[in-house]
C-alpha cells in the first residue's frame, strides 16, 4: 500500500522559507507608519533580512506576522504589478518573498509561500486543527451508510473500487491506518497557499492547503479542502464555484457555479454550469455539467453535461454517459434512501429515462437505456444491449416489461464502441492512473460467452421469452427473432477476438524467426492473454487451420469496417430525410474522420495479414 505522501513531505518544508528573518528597526517601523500602516505591536512583526518598507502600505497588522522581502513584479492579467502588501488586513501570518497581497479585508492564520498573489478578497482564514478535507467519510452508493469510503487529497483512484466493494478486509484494515496516519501528518492551524498560486475577487477562502499554481478567481467559497496543483496541471476553482470540505486533485476545475461538497475530484475532472456534486467521488477525466450527483463514485470518462440526477451509483468503470432529464435516483423506498445502482462500464442512459433501484448492470458494459425508458429493479446480464420501451403489447407480459435486445450495440452502433476507444485515449489527461482502453479484453468476452451460452441453452424455443426461461434478462422481455441476433453478434466478436489473439501470437512468433505451426493452437504457454484466445479459437474452430483463421479474420475485419460507416451512414439517410440541407451542414459518413481511419487501419491490417500468409506459404 505505498504511496508518494508528496504534499506532507512539502507541509514539512514550508517554514524553512521564513527561517532567515528578523525584527524590525525603529527606523523601518517610522517608514512604514509613514506609509500609512498600523500594527497592534510592532515587537511582533519579523521581517526577511533583505526587507524593504517602500511596498508595505496602507495595511494592518495583528498578532505575529512575518513579512518577506519584495524585489520583483507580478504578472496579474498582463498587468506587471510590484510584489508587496497593500491596503490589507494581517492576522497571524506569513507572507514569504515576493508575493503581492492586495486589498484583502482579513488575511489570518495562513502561510503564504513565494510568488504567491492574492488580490481583492474578502476574507482568508483557518480554524485550528484543520485537517483540510482529508479523512472525510463518503457515503458512497448507500446514502445511509455500509460502503464508507474515507478520502485523503493524494488517494490513488484505482484504491477506490476496493475500498467501495468491501471485499479485501486486509486492503481495508490497512487502508484505514493509512488514512489516520496521513490526517494525523496533514493537520494544523493555519491555511498554505503554496508558491505561483493566484487567489483573485473572491469571498471565503478558509482552512485550505492550495497547490502550486492552482488559480482561486470569483469563487463564493472555498472552505476545509485541499486542493493539489502543479504549473503543468493547474487546478482551477473560479466564477461563482463553491468547494467545500472537499479534495480536489491535480488539474481539476470547479467553474460557472459548480458546487462540490464533501467529495474528491481525481485528477482532470471538472464540474461546471451549476454542477452540483455532493458525498461523492469523481473519477479522472469525467466532467459533471448542469447535473447533480449524490453519494456517487462516478469512474472515469463519464459525459454528464446536462440536466440529470445520479444518487447511489457505484460506477468505478465509467466509460458511460447520462443523457438530459435521465432520473436515476429512484434509491428511496418510503422506508430510507438506502437503495444503489451498479451502471457497469459504458453503460448509456438515454434522455428522460427512470431507473427504479436497486439495479445492477455491472455485467451488462457498453449497454444503452433508449429514451424515454422506466426500468423496473432488476439485474440484467447482458453486454451490449439495447433495453427499449415495449415493441407491442403481449399477452401475459406486464406493460411495465421492457424489451431488451442483446448485443444489439455489436450489430447496430459499433461505430459508438470503436470510436469511442480512440475518443478516451485522445481525451485523458491523467498522469497517475493507468487505463485499459481496450473494449474487447478478456474480461468482457468472458461476460459475452456467458451470456450467448444462456441465449443458445433455451429449453424450448418460443416467441418471447422472460427471466424465467433466460437467467439476466431482468424485468425485460426477449424475442426469438433478437435472441438469434443476439447470438449471432455475439458469436462474431468472439471469435474476432480470439482471431487477432492468433495474428499478434503469429507476428510475435515471425518477429523471432520463429517458425509457425498448427501446434501453436494445441501448446499451452505462460502467455495469459494468448491462452484465453487459444482456447476460444479451439472451442470456436477445432478443425480449422492457421491460414483459413487468418482470411476469415481479414474478412471479419472488412466487414467490421464496413459496420462502422453503415452505423454511422443510418444518421445520414434519417437525416436527408427530416433535414432539407443536411448533406451542406453535417458530415457525412463516408467523410467521417473516424470512418476514414477506420478503413485505413482495416486495409493495413489486412496488408499484414497477406504478408503472414505468404511467410507461411514460404
Amino acid at each position: 500500500m505505498a504511496v508518494k505522501m508528496e504534499l506532507i513531505e512539502k507541509i514539512k518544508k514550508v517554514n524553512e522559507i521564513f527561517k532567515d528573518v528578523r525584527p524590525l528597526t525603529a527606523e523601518e517601523i517610522e517608514q512604514l507608519k509613514k506609509f500609512g500602516n498600523w500594527a497592534e505591536d510592532w515587537s511582533k512583526i519579523k521581517v526577511g533580512k533583505d526587507f524593504k518598507p517602500e511596498r508595505v502600505r496602507n495595511s494592518f497588522f495583528f498578532g505575529e506576522v512575518i513579512i518577506g522581502s519584495f524585489e520583483k513584479s507580478v504578472n496579474v492579467d498582463g498587468l506587471i504589478l510590484p510584489s508587496g502588501i497593500y491596503r490589507s488586513t494581517i492576522v497571524n501570518s506569513k507572507i514569504a518573498n515576493n508575493s503581492l497581497i492586495k486589498d484583502v479585508k482579513f488575511l489570518a492564520n495562513s502561510i503564504v509561500c513565494e510568488e504567491v498573489i492574492i488580490m481583492n478578497v474578502d476574507e482568508i482564514n483557518c480554524k485550528k486543527g484543520s485537517t483540510f478535507g482529508n479523512g472525510e467519510e463518503l457515503p458512497i452508493a448507500i446514502e445511509t451508510g455500509g460502503r464508507e469510503v474515507k478520502v485523503f487529497s493524494e488517494i490513488p483512484f484505482d484504491w477506490v473500487e476496493k475500498l467501495a466493494y468491501r471485499k479485501d478486509s486486509s486492503f481495508l484494515s490497512q487502508y484505514e491506518e493509512k488514512v489516520k496516519d496521513y490526517v494525523s501528518n496533514i493537520k494544523g492551524d493555519f491555511s498554505i497557499f503554496f508558491p505561483g498560486v493566484i487567489v483573485k475577487n473572491s469571498r471565503l477562502i478558509d482552512s485550505v492547503i492550495v497547490g502550486e499554481f492552482a488559480i482561486i478567481e470569483n469563487a463564493c467559497k472555498v472552505s476545509n479542502s485541499t486542493i493539489l496543483s502543479n504549473k503543468e496541471e493547474r487546478t482551477e476553482i473560479k466564477d461563482g464555484a463553491l468547494v467545500s470540505d472537499s479534495l480536489i486533485q491535480w488539474g481539476c476545475e470547479v467553474s460557472s457555479m459548480g458546487i462540490v461538497d464533501h467529495s474528491l475530484l481525481a485528477e482532470h475532472s471538472h464540474v461546471e454550469r451549476h454542477g452540483k456534486v455532493t458525498n461523492s467521488i469523481i473519477g479522472p477525466n469525467t466532467g459533471i455539467g448542469e447535473g447533480e450527483v449524490t453519494s456517487s463514485l462516478v469512474g472515469p470518462f463519464v459525459g454528464f453535461h446536462h440536466q440529470a440526477l445520479l444518487i447511489a451509483a457505484l460506477w468505478p468503470e465509467g466509460k458511460g454517459n447520462v443523457g438530459y432529464g435521465a432520473n436515476v435516483g429512484s434509491n428511496h423506498t418510503g422506508k430510507a434512501p438506502d437503495q444503489e445502482i451498479w451502471p457497469g462500464e459504458g453503460l448509456f442512459f438515454g434522455l428522460g429515462v427512470n431507473i427504479k433501484f436497486p439495479a445492477n448492470f455491472k455485467k451488462s458494459p457498453y449497454t444503452i437505456i433508449a429514451t424515454g425508458v422506466t426500468t423496473l429493479p432488476q439485474c440484467v446480464e447482458f453486454p451490449f444491449s439495447l433495453i427499449n420501451i415495449p415493441s407491442s403489447v403481449y399477452e401475459g407480459i406486464s406493460p411495465a416489461i421492457n424489451e431488451i435486445m442483446p448485443g444489439w450495440v455489436l450489430k447496430n452502433n459499433i461505430f459508438m464502441i470503436k470510436r469511442n476507444e480512440e475518443k478516451y485515449k485522445k481525451r485523458n489527461k491523467a498522469k497517475r492512473t493507468e487505463f485499459v482502453f481496450e473494449v474487447f479484453r478478456p474480461e468482457i468476452v468472458d461476460l459475452m460467452i456467458d451470456a450467448r451460452k444462456r441465449l443458445m441453452d433455451v429449453k424450448e424455443i418460443k416467441q418471447i421469452y422472460t427471466e424465467k426461461e433466460i437467467k439476466g434478462l431482468g424485468k425485460n422481455y426477449l424475442l426469438e427473432e433478437r435472441r438469434k441476433e443476439g447470438i449471432e453478434a455475439y458469436t462474431f466478436y468472439i471469435q474476432w477476438y480470439a482471431l487477432t489473439g492468433l495474428k499478434r501470437k503469429i507476428e510475435e512468433i515471425l518477429s523471432k524467426n520463429g517458425k509457425v505451426s498448427e501446434d501453436i493452437l494445441r501448446e499451452k504457454s505462460d502467455d495469459e492473454r494468448w491462452e484465453h484466445e487459444r482456447k476460444i479459437i479451439l472451442q470456436e474452430f477445432p478443425d480449422e487451420k492457421i491460414p483459413d483463421l487468418l482470411k476469415r479474420l481479414s474478412k471479419m475485419q472488412r466487414k467490421i469496417a464496413e459496420d462502422v460507416e453503415s452505423s454511422k451512414a443510418k444518421d445520414d439517410i434519417r437525416g436527408k430525410k427530416i433535414i432539407p440541407d443536411y448533406e451542406k451542414v453535417h458530415t457525412l459518413a463516408s467523410d467521417d474522420e473516424f470512418v476514414k481511419k477506420t478503413w485505413q487501419e482495416t486495409e493495413k491490417i489486412n496488408k499484414e495479414i497477406e504478408d503472414i500468409l505468404s511467410r507461411l506459404e514460404e
